[in-house]
């Protein structure tokens, strides 16, 4: 049996990231001198005056809406999209205010679509945002997936920030410690990978995959209101390539993960996938990174005690993260 990656099952990185970057120059035109961060880091921030900065990003749940179709369970996947958007305003020390959420949708059902709200205002109120509005679009020629009722979620957020206290990962040093939330399981990224490999129809594999995205915004804003903070990432798509989103001058040694969920030992056993694929495609057991000087790890750690937190590592010279001998960078 051949080796499974990321690309071969249908999603080429490199060449996303090509692309993002043609656009990104592209757009980045149209930036006023109140665009505080470019293009690139987990959301925009905005000058609005009075010292405050309002945040928007952008996500959705990708293929893991295949899977609500292929196990007919559409109430759980709207928390997905919340988290996906909501993770990434914290990541620059937003709190999140409100969002908007797009669902598209082959052929109209009112019961699927009943479902997906239910998830979206569960996961809304855990995250403490108001879903003020959204589109739902019928688009039966361009929406294909397994039935007439195939669908694509997707959501905008909104959040704001005192400018002094922009999270960005500019002030991270090497030395400062790399501390680790876990995951509640592949979350939303690297599903099509996962497909490929798992029999998504098995009500066992197919439940694990759709286990909702977990939500850190309550420990994440009551963590940076306690200490100072250097750097936050949200571990999605491209796994530990997303800690090099923080400082590109900064990267991370890895000295230690918890215990690898049983999910992701499943898909690399299955799919024959390499230990480095795996880290640059799925979250593998951490969803949430959090860097802080030496000097505050007792009292991080001490804060997300809940949340059962991990110390990782440390930050490096040079951009590229560094584990069990393998570089991403």
């Amino acid at each position: 049996m051949a080796k499974w990656t990321y690309s071969k099952s249908g999603v080429n990185i490199n060449r996303a990231d090509l692309a993002k970057q043609s656009i990104a120059k592209i757009l980045g035109a149209t930036h006023s001198k109140k665009v505080l961060n470019k293009i690139g880091h987990y959301c925009a921030a905005v000058d609005i005056g009075g010292g405050r900065a309002v945040a928007i990003t952008t996500d959705g749940v990708g293929t893991k809406v295949l899977v609500a179709e292929k196990m007919r369970k559409y109430d759980t996947i709207g928390i997905d999209c919340v988290a996906m958007n909501v993770n990434d305003l914290i990541c620059l020390g937003v709190e999140p205010l409100a969002m908007v959420d797009y669902i598209a949708i082959r052929k109209p059902n009112h019961k699927i679509i009943t479902e997906i709200g239910k998830g979206l205002a569960k996961g809304a109120l855990e995250a403490g945002v108001s879903i003020v509005g959204g589109e739902t679009a019928i688009l039966p020629e361009i929406i294909k997936g397994y039935s007439e009722y195939s669908f694509d979620l997707a959501g905008t957020a909104i959040g704001l920030v005192d400018k002094r206290k922009i999270i960005d990962g500019s002030k991270i040093k090497m030395g400062d410690v790399l501390i680790g939330l876990p995951s509640s399981g592949i979350h939303s990224n690297g599903l099509t990978l996962a497909r490929k490999v798992l029999n998504e129809g098995n009500r066992k594999i197919g439940m694990e995959l759709l286990k909702p995205t977990k939500l850190y915004v309550r420990p994440i804003m009551k963590l940076i209101n306690s200490v100072e903070v250097k750097g936050l990432a949200n571990i999605t798509g491209g796994g530990l390539h997303n800690l090099l989103r923080l400082n590109k001058s900064i990267g991370f040694r890895i000295t230690n993960w918890p215990r690898i969920p049983w999910i992701f030992q499943e898909i690399q056993k299955r799919g024959r996938i390499s230990e480095f694929e795996m880290h640059k495609t799925f979250n593998m057991g951490v969803g949430f990174c959090v860097v802080v000087a030496p000097k505050n790890v007792k009292k991080a750690m001490a804060i997300l005690k809940g949340e059962k937190p991990v110390v990782l590592g440390h930050a490096i010279g040079g951009n590229k993260v560094i584990k069990s001998g393998f570089y991403y960078k």
